[in-house]
This record gives structure tokens, C-alpha cells and sequence, in this order.
């Protein structure tokens, strides 16, 4: 049922992103929805170190629980419904949940990606593998904890390629392995990784064990067991409701933004993973930031004066 409220802003996605433009945006005395369906890749994060102002790191379930915990102590709320449909009807936002429709003067997309897990690996031992820190997927964020041990990548191809030459910057043992049969790869590619000193083992993968501090995959060539391994797999690019509304959206399905978080369509922000650019914490809260400038400064050329 369409409520008649109109809010000045909702926010889709309960992450750093959307998180940090929800504190700009209350404390900027604008009327603002939260909406998170709980996916938010930075909970599942065992520890970030390269996040400024924690020494020691941080969970990033914690991280983003003093974040939730911020907005709340100036007035957000975070409502656990999940967005379905985005349209817009001439200046404002109908925005559809799977419990009642909304209506805002602006919307902020903060609804990140998802990553492509490893072949025939379940989610319970994918959880247990990612949370001991045997299974990574950010070498920006945590190739440091890695230097010097053995590394296998899952993946292939110029994305495989790219990723295990990243981290050759930080251990000289490291395996690409091939998700399928067989590898993908380019003349160029193969003289890349050998080059640089980058071992290769054919696929396909499909099982998995933990073995005390190591993470054991199956390859053609038997077992390989690692200190970590990283899937070099792609992400899917949660920007369907941008498109839904008629956004301009890159050839991998990111949203294209202006310097202030703008997308093509007026009133519709993005910020964070979905957005291309660094898939950084840091890198979401500033373009949150100054998205959420952005918003308070557009409509207050529409209602200037606080009553």
C-alpha cells in the first residue's frame, strides 16, 4: 500500500556507504529511510586492518555495527525490508519493498556486488573457511596479511591473470588454478605468469578441505593445500533498480556517477561497490559523503528554510 509520506531521501543498502550517507543526511535535518536486506559484504569481513583510525583492525561486523549504532543517535532507523522496484513519477521516487511501497525526493543506492564463490563449495563451508581467513577476497585489503605465504587463486583468463600478478607483489608462492577442466588464457597472459614465477594447475575445482591452518583444494593435479586462497572469479553488480529507472550503467553492469555521486537520472545517487571505482570501505564513505552533501544541497534549493 502507497503511503502518502514523501521522505527527502531513501537509502537501499545498510553497508558503510549507505550507512555513512544516513549520518550526513539526519544530521542535516532531512527526513530519511534506511532500507538493508542484511547483504552487506563489509559484516562478513574477519578483520580489516587497512581502515584508518584502528590500529588494531576491526570485524567488520563491529565496524559496521558502531556505524548502525552512530545513525541511530540521530535518528535513523534501519528497517529490514528488501527493495524490489524503483520508478519515478515526474520529480519523486516510488520506491516498492517487499513490505509496502515508499515515496522520497531522492534516492541513494549503496547496494554493493556480490562475489562469485568458488565451484561446487557450499555456503556453510564458505562461511567457516572466510571467517579463519583461508578464504579472501580483496587483495587491496589484505594482500599485506599474506606476504610471504602460499597463495592459490581461483580463476583464469586476464581477471585470474591480473589478480595473481597483484599479488606476486606480496608472496612469490602462488598457484592460478583453473575453475573449469582447462585454463583460458592469452599467449600474453601465460608470459606474464611466467615471468613473474606464477605456477599453474589445471582445474577443475569441486572439492575442498580444511586441514588444520590451510585450506586444501582438489585440482587435476591432486590436492594443493594453501594458507589462503583468493577466487578471481568476477562479482555480480547489484544495479538492477538504476537500470530499472532508466540509469546509465557501465558494460560490467556498474552505475555511471558524476563527481557528486550523480547518476544520469535527477535525484538518483550511488555510492560504494556498485559504483565503479576502488571496492574500498573508505572509498564508499566519501563518495557517501559527498553524495549526501549533494542531496541536502539540491533540495534545499526546493525548501531552503528549516521550520
Amino acid at each position: 500500500m502507497e503511503r502518502e509520506e514523501i521522505d527527502d531521501c531513501i537509502i537501499v543498502g545498510g553497508g558503510p556507504g549507505g550507512l555513512t550517507a544516513a549520518i550526513y543526511l539526519a544530521r542535516y535535518h532531512l527526513s530519511i529511510r534506511l532500507f538493508d536486506c542484511g547483504t552487506s559484504r563489509a559484516v562478513l569481513i574477519p578483520r580489516t586492518n587497512n581502515h584508518a583510525g584502528y590500529p588494531d583492525g576491526i570485524p567488520g561486523i563491529e565496524l559496521v555495527g558502531n556505524m548502525l549504532a552512530q545513525a541511530e543517535k540521530f535518528g535513523v532507523v534501519r528497517e529490514e525490508k528488501k527493495v524490489v522496484h524503483l520508478a519515478k513519477a515526474g520529480d519523486r521516487f516510488i520506491v516498492g519493498t517487499d513490505e509496502g511501497t515508499f515515496t522520497a525526493r531522492s534516492v541513494l543506492l549503496a547496494t554493493g556486488v556480490f562475489n562469485r564463490h568458488p565451484p561446487a563449495m557450499s555456503d556453510d563451508f564458505h562461511d567457516k573457511a572466510l571467517a579463519k581467513c583461508l578464504l579472501r577476497y580483496c587483495p587491496v585489503c589484505d594482500g599485506y596479511e599474506v606476504t610471504d605465504k602460499r597463495v592459490g587463486i581461483i580463476g583464469t583468463g586476464e581477471h585470474g591473470t591480473a589478480e595473481a600478478l597483484f599479488l606476486r607483489g606480496f608472496t612469490r608462492d602462488i598457484t592460478l588454478i583453473a575453475p573449469e577442466p582447462d585454463h583460458d588464457l592469452s599467449g600474453d597472459c601465460m608470459e606474464q605468469l611466467d615471468e613473474a614465477g606464477i605456477a599453474r594447475a589445471q582445474g577443475p575445482c569441486g572439492r575442498y578441505e580444511i586441514r588444520g591452518e590451510r585450506l586444501a583444494v582438489e585440482t587435476a593435479q591432486g590436492w594443493l593445500e594453501f594458507d589462503s586462497v583468493y577466487p578471481a572469479l568476477g562479482s555480480d553488480i547489484r544495479s538492477e533498480l538504476a537500470q530499472a529507472v532508466g540509469a546509465e550503467y557501465g558494460e560490467n553492469g556498474c552505475i555511471v556517477v558524476d563527481d557528486h555521486m550523480r547518476t544520469s537520472v535527477p535525484g538518483l545517487y550511488a555510492v560504494g561497490d556498485v559504483v565503479k571505482g576502488l571496492d574500498q570501505i573508505g572509498h564508499a564513505m566519501g563518495g557517501a559523503g559527498i553524495a549526501a552533501t549533494d542531496i541536502h544541497n539540491s533540495l534545499a534549493e526546493q525548501r531552503p528554510i528549516r521550520r
